[in-house]
């Protein structure tokens, strides 16, 4: 199982992000990603805010080591072949490390502050489900024409192409069995969504099914799980970190224990053994909870529980 960090854009500076990513770096850790937002999401939209990828090129030639990427990029903020032109040139500043996570894009507010139109649940994925299919053909043709029904691309060339062959890891992030699962299938390197073994066991087994109806292979597809890190003895910090998830992301009381990865190192270690048993093989802790000063809590995870499920 290999581990990362992805760092919330709200609330932070440029020096703690880099700070943070190195420290990651020489201390074990497999990846690191940026979430992708222009604004908090709060009534007042009150905040300093880094941009996602023009931050991620920026650490992708600053740290060495980390696979670095998004986690995940709102399909509705650019157009594909406009992020399939930033993904190639992060790429190549990376030397290959890059993941590049798409999504439909979830937040409302965020589009109707710039005048980005938000569309329904529907187009949004029909349009994550183009804009995959954008990012390919430019990532491994010499020119692409797509005629779809939202882009239209005329001959259009990229280069310098990627470092990654045959194009950098596509990363989709999402749970909706029906429809984004299905675009997974389809596209996805690299399958992420939010839980833990109960939720990445049940929405993971739809997933294999969704392969093989599109003739793929369900194990050439990486599963992995946002869970947020507490290691304590202390039931009440358990029930707060819970309540902390229920609160930010409007999860679903089931959902926000499943996905805490909190408790004592032994109970740590025994929910990432069954998210493996799951088909697992990848966890992505959020900075957002972290302590001030998160490098204790980074070391004791990579000396006290991640070798025991690596």
């Amino acid at each position: 199982m290999r581990f990362g960090i992805f760092t919330g854009m709200g609330n932070t500076t440029w020096d703690a992000v880099l700070e943070l990513w190195r420290h990651a770096a020489a201390s074990g850790w497999d990846a690191a990603c940026v979430t992708d937002h222009f604004m908090p999401n709060t009534p007042e939209r009150v905040g300093d805010t880094m941009e996602c990828w023009t931050t991620l090129a920026a650490l992708a030639a600053a740290v060495p080591k980390l696979r670095v990427g998004t986690i995940v990029s709102g399909n509705t903020y650019r157009h594909p072949a406009v992020l399939a032109k930033m993904a190639a040139q992060v790429d190549v500043i990376s030397g290959g490390r890059l993941i590049c996570g798409v999504g439909a894009a979830w937040q409302q507010n965020e589009h109707e502050a710039y005048g980005i139109p938000f569309y329904t649940v529907g187009e949004r994925l029909a349009r994550l489900d183009e804009a995959c299919q954008v990012l390919k053909a430019l990532w491994t043709q010499d020119k692409t024409t797509f005629k779809g029904r939202f882009y239209q691309l005329s001959d259009a060339p990229l280069a310098p192409k990627p470092v990654q062959r045959p194009y950098p890891e596509l990363m989709i992030g999402g749970g909706g069995e029906k429809v984004t699962l299905k675009i997974a299938a389809r596209h996805a390197d690299h399958w992420n969504v939010w839980g833990g073994p109960e939720t990445l066991g049940r929405k993971g087994a739809i997933l294999d099914d969704h392969c093989r109806a599109a003739g793929r292979d369900p194990r050439s597809i990486v599963h992995s799980a946002n869970m947020a890190l507490s290691i304590t003895d202390d039931r009440n910090e358990a029930d707060r970190l819970r309540t902390a998830l229920t609160k930010r992301f409007g999860m679903a009381e089931a959902l926000a224990k499943d996905a805490a990865l909190v408790g004592s190192v032994g109970e740590i270690r025994d929910k990432l053994g069954r998210l493996a048993a799951a088909g697992v093989s990848m966890v992505w802790i959020p900075t957002m909870f972290f302590p001030k000063d998160p490098r204790p809590l980074l070391d004791r995870f990579m000396q006290e529980i991640a070798p025991h499920v690596r």
